[in-house]
């Protein structure tokens, strides 16, 4: 894997690439492990989420379904508004399915507490939720995600897929963005 200079907006570097890229392996195995040859409809979290679910769904091992929904509590903030606003819903009937819900990062809970109760309203054979991030010391409702790739300190963390104001979602690893940049750029 190529060596990326560290980006001048990052404060360090909290999880490696070559970190992240093992621990989807693993995440892979365990779901695999989880639906055995059950077909599987994954639905992610748009934007945060897809780096992490193309990987993912790359190395899954059962038949999958694809669909997503588009959510957002952050916008140019670094700490949720705790209004969770759906943009996008899913597709796919979601009745009679093993659902696996996979987003970036489980922080505060609201965003996949509302989408999971949405689901789960559909009435599907199964939920779960996987989660390349948890946070819990932020937690705010009761959720616990039945997948998960790290567990992280509360710091505010950009990279694979996760942004600050739709930037650093390029960066091949998680770490954590300088405050000054995110001071100066918060409206």
């Amino acid at each position: 894997m190529a060596k990326h200079r560290l980006h001048s907006d990052v404060e360090r570097v909290l999880i490696t690439e070559a970190r992240i890229h093992r621990r989807v392996r693993q995440l892979s195995r365990e779901i695999g492990k989880c639906y055995g040859n059950d077909e599987v409809t994954l639905i992610t979290v748009l934007n945060g989420s897809m780096v992490f679910l193309g990987e993912l769904l790359q190395r899954l091992p059962m038949p999958t379904r694809l669909d997503s929904i588009v959510a957002h509590s952050y916008g140019t903030h670094t700490t949720s508004s705790g209004r969770v606003r759906i943009r996008r819903g899913w597709q796919l009937p979601l009745k009679g399915r093993h659902v696996l819900l996979v987003d970036d990062i489980l922080d505060t809970g609201r965003t996949l507490k509302l989408i999971r109760d949405r689901i789960l309203r559909e009435r599907p054979a199964s939920l779960r939720v996987c989660v390349l991030l948890d946070k819990p010391t932020r937690r705010e409702v009761d959720l616990q995600a039945d997948f998960i790739g790290f567990q992280i300190p509360d710091k505010f963390v950009v990279g694979y897929g996760l942004d600050f104001a739709e930037r650093y979602r390029n960066l091949p690893y998680i770490a954590v963005l300088k405050p000054q940049i995110y001071r100066q750029r918060s409206p």
